[in-house]
Protein backbone atom coordinates (compact mmCIF):
# COMPACT_ATOMS: atom_id res chain seq x y z
CA UNK A 1 0.00 0.00 0.00
CA UNK A 2 1.78 3.59 -0.69
CA UNK A 3 2.15 5.84 1.90
CA UNK A 4 0.71 9.54 1.28
CA UNK A 5 4.34 10.57 1.64
CA UNK A 6 5.59 8.30 -1.23
CA UNK A 7 2.48 9.75 -3.22
CA UNK A 8 3.85 13.22 -2.32
CA UNK A 9 7.18 12.36 -3.97
CA UNK A 10 5.72 10.55 -7.13
CA UNK A 11 3.62 13.81 -7.45
CA UNK A 12 6.89 15.64 -7.12
CA UNK A 13 9.29 13.87 -9.64
CA UNK A 14 6.03 13.74 -12.11
CA UNK A 15 6.34 17.58 -11.39
CA UNK A 16 10.22 18.39 -11.68
CA UNK A 17 9.51 16.50 -15.24
CA UNK A 18 7.24 18.57 -16.47
CA UNK A 19 8.77 21.89 -15.40
CA UNK A 20 11.74 20.66 -17.49
CA UNK A 21 9.77 19.83 -20.60
CA UNK A 22 7.77 23.01 -20.21
CA UNK A 23 11.14 24.69 -19.51
CA UNK A 24 12.78 23.38 -22.85
CA UNK A 25 9.70 23.52 -24.91
CA UNK A 26 9.46 27.47 -24.06
CA UNK A 27 13.24 27.63 -24.46
CA UNK A 28 12.90 26.30 -28.15
CA UNK A 29 9.94 28.78 -28.78
CA UNK A 30 11.81 31.95 -27.37
CA UNK A 31 14.97 31.44 -29.69
CA UNK A 32 12.88 32.44 -32.52
CA UNK A 33 11.34 34.97 -31.59
CA UNK A 34 13.66 37.59 -32.11
CA UNK A 35 14.28 36.15 -35.71
CA UNK A 36 10.53 35.30 -36.83
CA UNK A 37 10.19 38.30 -38.44
CA UNK A 38 13.14 38.69 -40.08
CA UNK A 39 12.64 35.22 -41.07
CA UNK A 40 9.72 35.71 -42.80
CA UNK A 41 10.68 39.20 -44.43
CA UNK A 42 13.54 37.62 -46.15
CA UNK A 43 11.02 35.52 -48.27
CA UNK A 44 9.73 39.43 -49.48
CA UNK A 45 6.67 39.47 -47.77
CA UNK A 46 4.61 42.14 -46.57
CA UNK A 47 4.55 43.34 -42.76
CA UNK A 48 0.99 42.33 -42.37
CA UNK A 49 1.95 38.64 -43.93
CA UNK A 50 4.72 38.63 -41.40
CA UNK A 51 2.04 39.00 -38.78
CA UNK A 52 0.03 35.69 -40.66
CA UNK A 53 3.06 33.63 -38.63
CA UNK A 54 2.04 34.86 -35.95
CA UNK A 55 -1.85 34.53 -36.16
CA UNK A 56 -1.13 30.79 -37.71
CA UNK A 57 0.59 29.54 -35.10
CA UNK A 58 -1.98 30.20 -32.63
CA UNK A 59 -4.59 29.15 -34.84
CA UNK A 60 -2.91 25.95 -34.49
CA UNK A 61 -2.43 25.71 -31.07
CA UNK A 62 -6.68 26.55 -30.75
CA UNK A 63 -7.35 23.50 -33.43
CA UNK A 64 -4.97 20.80 -31.61
CA UNK A 65 -6.50 21.73 -27.93
CA UNK A 66 -9.30 19.58 -27.97
CA UNK A 67 -8.50 16.99 -29.91
CA UNK A 68 -5.11 16.38 -28.10
CA UNK A 69 -7.02 16.10 -24.79
CA UNK A 70 -9.28 13.69 -26.56
CA UNK A 71 -6.53 11.44 -27.46
CA UNK A 72 -4.75 11.94 -24.02
CA UNK A 73 -8.06 10.12 -22.96
CA UNK A 74 -7.69 7.22 -25.62
CA UNK A 75 -3.75 6.50 -25.71
CA UNK A 76 -2.65 8.12 -22.77
CA UNK A 77 -1.02 10.87 -21.46
CA UNK A 78 2.58 9.91 -21.87
CA UNK A 79 2.11 8.91 -25.44
CA UNK A 80 0.53 12.01 -26.52
CA UNK A 81 2.53 14.12 -25.11
CA UNK A 82 5.50 12.35 -26.90
CA UNK A 83 3.68 12.92 -30.31
CA UNK A 84 3.52 16.60 -29.44
CA UNK A 85 7.08 16.60 -29.11
CA UNK A 86 7.23 14.94 -32.91
CA UNK A 87 5.27 16.83 -34.17
CA UNK A 88 6.85 20.08 -33.34
CA UNK A 89 10.33 18.96 -33.77
CA UNK A 90 8.93 17.90 -37.90
CA UNK A 91 7.44 21.76 -38.02
CA UNK A 92 10.70 23.17 -36.73
CA UNK A 93 12.66 21.23 -38.72
CA UNK A 94 10.18 22.22 -41.91
CA UNK A 95 10.16 25.92 -40.90
CA UNK A 96 14.16 26.25 -41.00
CA UNK A 97 14.30 24.49 -44.35
CA UNK A 98 11.16 25.90 -46.05
CA UNK A 99 11.17 26.89 -49.77
CA UNK A 100 8.68 29.53 -49.89
CA UNK A 101 6.45 32.05 -47.36
CA UNK A 102 3.64 29.70 -47.73
CA UNK A 103 5.60 26.42 -47.54
CA UNK A 104 7.01 28.12 -44.23
CA UNK A 105 3.34 29.44 -43.22
CA UNK A 106 2.20 25.24 -43.52
CA UNK A 107 5.93 24.72 -41.65
CA UNK A 108 4.55 27.05 -38.47
CA UNK A 109 1.03 25.66 -38.25
CA UNK A 110 2.38 21.86 -37.82
CA UNK A 111 5.13 23.56 -34.98
CA UNK A 112 1.73 25.26 -33.41
CA UNK A 113 0.18 21.98 -33.29
CA UNK A 114 2.96 19.94 -31.29
CA UNK A 115 3.34 23.15 -28.91
CA UNK A 116 -0.06 22.82 -28.60
CA UNK A 117 -0.37 19.13 -27.50
CA UNK A 118 2.58 19.48 -25.40
CA UNK A 119 1.01 22.66 -23.63
CA UNK A 120 -2.38 21.21 -23.39
CA UNK A 121 -1.13 17.69 -22.26
CA UNK A 122 0.97 19.46 -19.81
CA UNK A 123 -2.33 20.74 -18.06
CA UNK A 124 -3.99 17.69 -17.56
CA UNK A 125 -1.06 16.22 -16.35
CA UNK A 126 -0.99 18.31 -13.48
CA UNK A 127 -4.69 18.26 -12.99
CA UNK A 128 -4.45 14.64 -12.66
CA UNK A 129 -1.23 14.57 -10.01
CA UNK A 130 -1.98 17.71 -7.95
CA UNK A 131 -5.33 18.01 -5.43
CA UNK A 132 -7.25 21.54 -5.21
CA UNK A 133 -4.88 21.89 -1.08
CA UNK A 134 -1.98 22.06 -3.68
CA UNK A 135 -2.89 22.68 -6.76
CA UNK A 136 -1.94 26.66 -6.94
CA UNK A 137 1.36 26.35 -6.18
CA UNK A 138 2.01 23.05 -8.66
CA UNK A 139 0.36 25.62 -11.38
CA UNK A 140 2.73 28.31 -10.11
CA UNK A 141 6.04 26.09 -10.60
CA UNK A 142 4.82 25.14 -13.93
CA UNK A 143 4.26 28.19 -14.98
CA UNK A 144 7.16 29.95 -13.68
CA UNK A 145 9.32 27.20 -15.54
CA UNK A 146 7.42 28.52 -18.79
CA UNK A 147 8.03 32.32 -17.87
CA UNK A 148 11.55 31.97 -17.43
CA UNK A 149 11.91 30.14 -20.19
CA UNK A 150 10.50 32.48 -22.76
CA UNK A 151 12.40 35.18 -21.08
CA UNK A 152 15.59 33.57 -21.44
CA UNK A 153 15.16 31.69 -24.91
CA UNK A 154 15.67 35.28 -27.20
CA UNK A 155 18.88 35.56 -25.82
CA UNK A 156 20.18 32.09 -27.22
CA UNK A 157 18.33 32.06 -30.18
CA UNK A 158 19.37 35.83 -31.12
CA UNK A 159 22.80 34.98 -30.62
CA UNK A 160 22.92 31.27 -33.15
CA UNK A 161 20.97 33.73 -35.75
CA UNK A 162 23.68 35.96 -35.84
CA UNK A 163 26.35 33.44 -35.98
CA UNK A 164 25.24 31.26 -38.09
CA UNK A 165 22.16 32.13 -39.79
CA UNK A 166 18.21 32.74 -39.35
CA UNK A 167 17.11 29.51 -40.00
CA UNK A 168 19.25 27.99 -37.64
CA UNK A 169 17.38 28.90 -34.13
CA UNK A 170 14.21 26.85 -36.32
CA UNK A 171 16.71 23.94 -36.25
CA UNK A 172 17.60 24.43 -32.59
CA UNK A 173 14.24 24.65 -31.60
CA UNK A 174 13.42 21.17 -33.84
CA UNK A 175 16.56 19.91 -31.42
CA UNK A 176 14.54 21.20 -28.03
CA UNK A 177 11.33 19.62 -29.16
CA UNK A 178 13.55 16.22 -29.72
CA UNK A 179 14.39 16.49 -26.20
CA UNK A 180 10.73 16.87 -24.81
CA UNK A 181 9.60 13.99 -26.58
CA UNK A 182 12.26 11.82 -25.22
CA UNK A 183 11.48 13.13 -21.64
CA UNK A 184 8.14 12.45 -21.96
CA UNK A 185 8.51 8.84 -23.76
CA UNK A 186 11.26 7.76 -21.46
CA UNK A 187 11.03 10.00 -18.19
CA UNK A 188 7.05 10.89 -17.52
CA UNK A 189 5.22 8.30 -15.60
CA UNK A 190 1.33 7.55 -17.43
CA UNK A 191 -1.16 9.75 -15.03
CA UNK A 192 -4.18 8.66 -16.38
CA UNK A 193 -6.59 7.47 -14.12
CA UNK A 194 -4.66 8.42 -11.23
CA UNK A 195 -7.10 11.42 -10.40
CA UNK A 196 -10.12 8.74 -10.47
CA UNK A 197 -8.46 6.34 -8.50
CA UNK A 198 -7.74 9.47 -5.90
CA UNK A 199 -11.29 11.01 -6.12
CA UNK A 200 -13.54 7.88 -6.97
CA UNK A 201 -14.83 8.14 -10.87
CA UNK A 202 -18.02 7.30 -12.68
CA UNK A 203 -18.61 3.46 -13.51
CA UNK A 204 -19.04 4.45 -17.02
CA UNK A 205 -17.49 7.83 -17.80
CA UNK A 206 -19.64 9.94 -20.74
CA UNK A 207 -18.02 10.72 -24.48
CA UNK A 208 -15.51 13.16 -24.84
CA UNK A 209 -18.04 15.16 -26.34
CA UNK A 210 -20.52 14.59 -23.41
CA UNK A 211 -17.62 15.70 -21.06
CA UNK A 212 -17.40 18.99 -22.74
CA UNK A 213 -20.83 19.98 -22.24
CA UNK A 214 -20.61 18.97 -18.56
CA UNK A 215 -17.90 21.72 -17.82
CA UNK A 216 -19.89 24.45 -20.20
CA UNK A 217 -22.92 24.03 -18.54
CA UNK A 218 -20.69 25.16 -15.44
CA UNK A 219 -21.00 29.17 -14.98
CA UNK A 220 -17.73 29.51 -13.79
CA UNK A 221 -16.02 27.18 -15.98
CA UNK A 222 -17.46 29.38 -18.66
CA UNK A 223 -16.35 32.83 -16.98
CA UNK A 224 -12.53 31.36 -16.39
CA UNK A 225 -12.28 30.32 -19.88
CA UNK A 226 -13.73 34.17 -21.05
CA UNK A 227 -10.91 35.19 -18.74
CA UNK A 228 -8.69 33.06 -19.88
CA UNK A 229 -9.15 34.25 -23.59
CA UNK A 230 -9.35 38.25 -22.74
CA UNK A 231 -5.83 37.70 -21.59
CA UNK A 232 -4.54 35.85 -24.18
CA UNK A 233 -6.32 38.61 -26.61
CA UNK A 234 -5.02 41.72 -24.86
CA UNK A 235 -1.58 39.89 -24.57
CA UNK A 236 -0.93 39.18 -28.26
CA UNK A 237 -2.72 41.60 -29.63
CA UNK A 238 -2.35 44.64 -27.06
CA UNK A 239 1.28 44.22 -25.30
CA UNK A 240 3.07 42.72 -28.09
CA UNK A 241 1.29 44.62 -31.01
CA UNK A 242 0.10 47.77 -29.88
CA UNK A 243 2.02 49.21 -27.18
CA UNK A 244 5.45 48.85 -28.76
CA UNK A 245 3.78 51.04 -31.55
CA UNK A 246 2.94 53.85 -28.90
CA UNK A 247 5.77 53.65 -26.25
CA UNK A 248 8.03 54.09 -29.55
CA UNK A 249 5.89 56.95 -31.65
CA UNK A 250 4.33 58.79 -28.79
CA UNK A 251 7.06 58.26 -26.48
CA UNK A 252 9.98 57.86 -28.32
CA UNK A 253 11.34 55.21 -26.90
CA UNK A 254 14.02 52.84 -28.40
CA UNK A 255 13.83 49.41 -29.28
CA UNK A 256 15.84 48.42 -26.19
CA UNK A 257 14.11 50.73 -23.84
CA UNK A 258 10.94 48.67 -25.31
CA UNK A 259 12.88 45.89 -24.25
CA UNK A 260 14.32 46.72 -21.05
CA UNK A 261 10.71 47.69 -19.79
CA UNK A 262 9.10 44.48 -20.61
CA UNK A 263 12.08 42.58 -19.25
CA UNK A 264 11.41 44.10 -15.44
CA UNK A 265 8.39 43.41 -15.79
CA UNK A 266 8.88 39.56 -16.74
CA UNK A 267 11.58 39.47 -14.03
CA UNK A 268 9.14 40.93 -11.19
CA UNK A 269 6.52 39.06 -12.59
CA UNK A 270 8.90 35.67 -12.60
CA UNK A 271 9.21 36.57 -8.71
CA UNK A 272 5.93 36.82 -7.61
CA UNK A 273 4.73 33.43 -9.30
CA UNK A 274 5.32 31.07 -6.56
CA UNK A 275 3.90 33.43 -3.84
CA UNK A 276 0.43 33.81 -5.97
CA UNK A 277 0.30 30.04 -6.13
CA UNK A 278 0.68 30.11 -2.23
CA UNK A 279 -2.64 32.80 -2.02
CA UNK A 280 -4.43 30.76 -4.47
CA UNK A 281 -4.30 27.32 -2.41
CA UNK A 282 -4.73 29.51 1.18
CA UNK A 283 -7.20 31.60 0.24
CA UNK A 284 -8.85 31.18 -2.85
CA UNK A 285 -8.91 30.94 -6.52
CA UNK A 286 -11.61 34.08 -7.29
CA UNK A 287 -9.54 36.34 -5.38
CA UNK A 288 -6.50 36.29 -7.44
CA UNK A 289 -8.40 35.96 -10.62
CA UNK A 290 -9.98 39.00 -10.43
CA UNK A 291 -7.26 40.90 -8.96
CA UNK A 292 -4.99 40.12 -11.62
CA UNK A 293 -7.62 41.12 -14.01
CA UNK A 294 -8.02 44.38 -12.58
CA UNK A 295 -4.09 44.76 -12.52
CA UNK A 296 -3.64 43.95 -16.22
CA UNK A 297 -7.07 46.80 -16.88
CA UNK A 298 -4.81 49.12 -14.91
CA UNK A 299 -1.64 47.76 -16.74
CA UNK A 300 -2.64 49.13 -19.95
CA UNK A 301 -4.58 52.28 -18.32
CA UNK A 302 -1.13 53.14 -17.73
CA UNK A 303 0.27 52.56 -20.97
CA UNK A 304 -1.95 55.18 -22.22
CA UNK A 305 -1.18 57.63 -20.28
CA UNK A 306 2.14 57.04 -19.77
CA UNK A 307 4.18 60.18 -20.49
CA UNK A 308 7.89 59.24 -19.76
CA UNK A 309 10.07 55.87 -20.02
CA UNK A 310 9.20 55.60 -16.31
CA UNK A 311 5.90 55.33 -16.23
CA UNK A 312 6.36 52.83 -19.05
CA UNK A 313 8.08 50.92 -16.51
CA UNK A 314 5.74 50.91 -13.85
CA UNK A 315 3.30 50.49 -16.48
CA UNK A 316 5.63 46.86 -17.80
CA UNK A 317 5.61 46.09 -13.58
CA UNK A 318 1.64 45.94 -13.24
CA UNK A 319 1.53 43.89 -16.14
CA UNK A 320 4.23 41.73 -15.37
CA UNK A 321 2.65 40.75 -11.84
CA UNK A 322 -0.59 40.41 -13.15
CA UNK A 323 0.64 38.03 -15.95
CA UNK A 324 2.24 35.61 -13.06
CA UNK A 325 -0.93 35.78 -10.87
CA UNK A 326 -2.85 34.76 -14.20
CA UNK A 327 -0.92 32.03 -14.98
CA UNK A 328 -1.68 29.87 -11.85
CA UNK A 329 -4.79 31.21 -10.34
CA UNK A 330 -7.01 30.15 -13.40
CA UNK A 331 -5.42 27.23 -14.45
CA UNK A 332 -6.11 25.80 -10.86
CA UNK A 333 -9.70 26.61 -11.16
CA UNK A 334 -10.40 25.27 -14.78
CA UNK A 335 -8.93 22.18 -13.09
CA UNK A 336 -10.86 22.63 -9.61
CA UNK A 337 -14.17 22.46 -11.81
CA UNK A 338 -13.00 19.20 -13.82
CA UNK A 339 -15.23 16.10 -12.18
CA UNK A 340 -13.43 12.42 -11.68
CA UNK A 341 -12.45 11.57 -15.00
CA UNK A 342 -12.58 14.37 -16.78
CA UNK A 343 -9.52 16.73 -16.61
CA UNK A 344 -8.67 15.98 -20.28
CA UNK A 345 -12.15 17.78 -21.43
CA UNK A 346 -11.74 20.38 -18.68
CA UNK A 347 -8.06 21.14 -19.46
CA UNK A 348 -8.18 20.58 -23.02
CA UNK A 349 -11.26 22.88 -23.74
CA UNK A 350 -10.13 25.52 -21.37
CA UNK A 351 -6.65 25.85 -22.80
CA UNK A 352 -8.50 25.55 -26.59
CA UNK A 353 -10.82 28.58 -25.39
CA UNK A 354 -8.07 30.63 -24.25
CA UNK A 355 -6.03 30.17 -27.27
CA UNK A 356 -8.92 31.37 -29.22
CA UNK A 357 -7.45 34.71 -28.01
CA UNK A 358 -3.96 34.56 -29.94
CA UNK A 359 -5.40 34.24 -33.37
CA UNK A 360 -8.78 36.76 -32.49
CA UNK A 361 -5.87 39.47 -30.53
CA UNK A 362 -3.42 40.17 -33.37
CA UNK A 363 -6.03 40.36 -35.55
CA UNK A 364 -8.59 42.35 -33.92
CA UNK A 365 -6.47 44.62 -32.46
CA UNK A 366 -4.70 45.53 -35.12
CA UNK A 367 -7.70 45.98 -37.05
CA UNK A 368 -8.94 48.33 -34.57
CA UNK A 369 -5.82 49.84 -34.03
CA UNK A 370 -5.50 50.93 -37.50
CA UNK A 371 -9.39 52.58 -37.95
CA UNK A 372 -9.36 54.38 -34.40
CA UNK A 373 -5.90 54.74 -33.47
CA UNK A 374 -3.57 52.88 -31.27
CA UNK A 375 -4.50 54.48 -28.02
CA UNK A 376 -7.88 53.58 -29.03
CA UNK A 377 -6.98 49.72 -29.01
CA UNK A 378 -4.89 50.15 -25.59
CA UNK A 379 -8.47 51.75 -24.05
CA UNK A 380 -9.99 48.62 -25.34
CA UNK A 381 -7.98 46.23 -23.82
CA UNK A 382 -8.50 48.39 -20.01
CA UNK A 383 -11.84 48.12 -20.52
CA UNK A 384 -12.70 44.52 -22.11
CA UNK A 385 -10.35 42.88 -19.42
CA UNK A 386 -12.01 44.86 -16.34
CA UNK A 387 -15.35 44.59 -17.57
CA UNK A 388 -14.43 40.54 -17.38
CA UNK A 389 -13.04 40.25 -13.74
CA UNK A 390 -16.18 42.67 -12.61
CA UNK A 391 -18.41 39.75 -14.18
CA UNK A 392 -16.06 36.75 -12.54
CA UNK A 393 -16.58 38.93 -9.65
CA UNK A 394 -20.31 38.81 -9.64
CA UNK A 395 -21.43 35.51 -11.15
CA UNK A 396 -18.26 32.96 -10.79
CA UNK A 397 -18.42 30.65 -7.38
CA UNK A 398 -15.68 30.17 -5.82
CA UNK A 399 -13.67 26.73 -6.79
CA UNK A 400 -11.79 25.88 -3.35
CA UNK A 401 -12.03 26.94 0.20
CA UNK A 402 -8.72 25.79 2.52
CA UNK A 403 -10.55 23.77 5.54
Amino acid sequence: MTSPGDKRVAEGRVLAWMCTIIFVNQLGFGAIVPVLPLYAQSFDVSVSAVGATIAVFGAARFASAMPSGRLSDRIGRRPTLALGGLVSVLGNLWSGCAGTFVEFLVARFVSGIGSGVVITVGAVILADISTPVRRGRMMALYQGAFLFAVGLGPLPGGLIAEHYGLAMPFLANAGAALVVGAIAWFAVPETRGLASLRDGALAHPPAFRAQIRVMMGKVGFRLVCLVGFTHAMVRTGGLFNVVPLVASGTLGLSAGQIGGGFAAGSLLGLLATYPAGVLADRHGRKPLIVGAALMTGVSFFGFWIASSFEWFVVACVVWGIAAAVTGAAPSAYAADNAPPGMNAAAMSSYRALTDAGYVVGPIGLGLLADLAGANAALVFCAVSISVVALAFARHAPESHRRQ
